[in-house]
């Protein structure tokens, strides 16, 4: 196994963007471009060599627990909370609950949709082990975390796993960027980061490689789609093959003690 290590996930989940921009689409709709995505992207998850983390919501895994279980044989599942619209404390552990009788596997890590702050104190009542819901960066309009650390620490007791942005000027890899930034310059900056930090965290959404063009969204939120996207993606990956191992957030934390954060 390598040194270096490349967590790629992906927030697997009922596409209920559009109902952020003021849009009417019913839940059977987001449903369905969700499991759509997540079609979509068969060809990276049946590839042999590559471990990712799918961050889950429960609701999704009760419409299409087949799919699900059958994806836990190769790859983390992790929750997502129950419902990617709506969210309460108790979401955290029925989550939980759920995913695991649906897999019959434990369930160890938590990503909050949009990145939402989560209460550390309910993810170690519920037997977590870490959470992903960080991205250390300003974002207008979404978040400033640019005063969190940048990479692995811990905080009561659970292992918080941020989203990479590049070492100096935080710029967040993350799917937007990935969207509306030169493949090249996107792969040079991943590399550098996976290089100084020893491993790199990379989130999508299967939705993403569907046809969302028909929705009023914003063009930075759709721009590239469909074959174009995966196939950039595609691309990434071939070259961060040359760099490190694709391997689950469970594995990694597994080989590493983080700091603690306070």
């Amino acid at each position: 196994m390598s040194e270096r290590n490349i967590l790629l996930s992906f927030d697997v989940e009922e596409f209920d963007m559009p109902v952020e921009y003021g849009q009417n689409i019913s839940m059977q709709e987001q449903l369905a471009i969700g499991k759509k995505g997540l079609d979509s992207i068969s060809v990276i998850l049946n590839d042999s060599t590559i471990q990712t983390t799918l961050f889950t919501t429960a609701n999704f895994a009760d419409h299409y627990p087949d799919t699900i279980k059958d994806l836990a044989k190769q790859h983390e599942i992790a929750s997502h909370t129950y419902y990617h619209s709506s969210f309460s404390n108790d979401d955290i552990a029925a989550s939980k609950n759920r995913l695991e009788i649906i897999t019959g596997h434990k369930i160890y890590g938590l990503r909050m949709p949009r990145m939402q702050k989560v209460d550390m104190g309910e993810l170690k009542k519920a037997e977590y082990l870490y959470d992903s819901s960080i991205n250390p960066t300003w974002l207008p309009g979404r978040y400033n975390n640019i005063h969190l650390p940048r990479t692995l620490y811990t905080e009561n007791e659970i292992t918080r796993v941020p989203a990479s942005v590049s070492p100096a000027l935080r710029i967040p890899l993350f799917w937007l960027t990935f969207k509306n930034c030169p493949l090249s310059v996107f792969t040079r900056l991943a590399i550098k980061t996976l290089k100084k930090d020893g491993y790199l965290c990379l989130y999508f959404h299967p939705w993403e490689f569907t046809d969302i063009s028909q929705y009023r969204l914003p063009l930075f939120t759709k721009r590239w789609s469909k074959e174009i996207l995966l196939d950039r993606l595609t691309t990434l990956i071939a070259d961060l093959k040359k760099e490190g191992d694709f391997i689950s957030m469970n594995t990694f934390i597994n080989k590493k003690v983080p700091v603690s954060y306070t």
